[in-house]
């Protein structure tokens, strides 16, 4: 399903994983994802998102399969339009690859006896030196891009807190912000709200639907709440025993199709 006419970011072809021989937990996943989409990921727990989100950073190596990005996304003195393919990168040039990939836990992932301003500042640790990063040293400008990331994110006037002085919410917005420092093409977000309330949640997918559209940053958040899902998405990509089960637009999210996803468990469980 492709409803822009964006170029494609991402084409993932006949992706599969298994841990353990002969219990697949990614089944043929194939999927083009356009430049700038912002996709909802939807399906039960054990279906296969996190381990499919983990796999586009390379966080999770595939088994089999290719997960193809256009080279000059991560690579400055790349030919356009030629496509590498992320399982065959090695070295600097994964670093490369993850440095513009940014990724949103459930957990934050902020670090709680520093300062705000430090946890942003740590999504530019890809872009210095050893001996910099370990001393925590950046320029100036870095330091002010960090605050304009945090005003982005509604946040600036926390930047000099303790990060264990904020709420969820507030420690989610930090660490979208220190995704920001990235410079991402990509950003994936794994069940980026469910630890939190409808009202922060909202607050949450507000900011990461406009930094998307805004950036053009291609976004896959995994979701465990339709409504929230249909509000926010682009498109919609449900995962059924680590295969596609449904990929639409959010408007098609009926019930039966629902039903079908939860069906389909039912019938590969009994």
């Amino acid at each position: 399903m492709k409803s822009t006419s964006q170029p494609d970011f991402l084409r993932i072809r006949d992706l599969r994983k298994a841990y353990i021989p002969e219990q697949p937990i990614l089944r043929g996943i194939s999927l083009d994802i356009p430049r700038g989409q912002l996709v909802g990921l939807i399906g039960l727990s054990g279906a296969g998102k996190s381990t499919f989100l983990r796999c586009l950073n390379r966080l999770v190596d595939a088994s089999s399969g290719q997960i193809e990005v256009p080279r000059e996304t991560f690579a400055s003195q790349a030919v356009p339009d030629v496509w590498v393919d992320i399982n065959t990168l090695r070295g600097a040039e994964l670093r490369a690859w993850r440095r513009k990939t940014g990724m949103i836990f459930q957990q934050f992932n902020i670090v709680k006896r520093l300062s705000v301003i430090q946890n942003v500042l740590s999504g530019h640790l890809g872009y210095v030196g050893t001996l910099p990063g370990a001393m925590r040293l950046f320029k100036p400008e870095v330091h002010e891009q960090a605050l304009i990331n945090l005003e982005r994110v509604g946040m600036l006037k926390h930047a000099y807190k303790r990060a264990d002085a904020l709420s969820g919410g507030e420690q989610q917005r930090v660490a979208i912000a220190r995704t920001l420092m990235q410079k991402p093409r990509l950003i994936l977000a794994d069940e980026p709200v469910a630890s939190l309330d409808p009202k922060l949640a909202e607050t949450v997918l507000d900011i990461l639907q406009r930094v998307a559209r805004e950036d053009g940053i291609t976004t896959l958040i995994s979701l465990h709440t339709l409504e929230l899902t249909r509000r926010y998405a682009d498109r919609v990509i449900g995962l059924a025993q680590g295969e596609v089960a449904f990929d639409d637009l959010p408007v098609n999210l009926s019930p039966e199709v629902v039903n079908t996803i939860y069906q389909r468990y039912q019938e590969q469980t009994v």
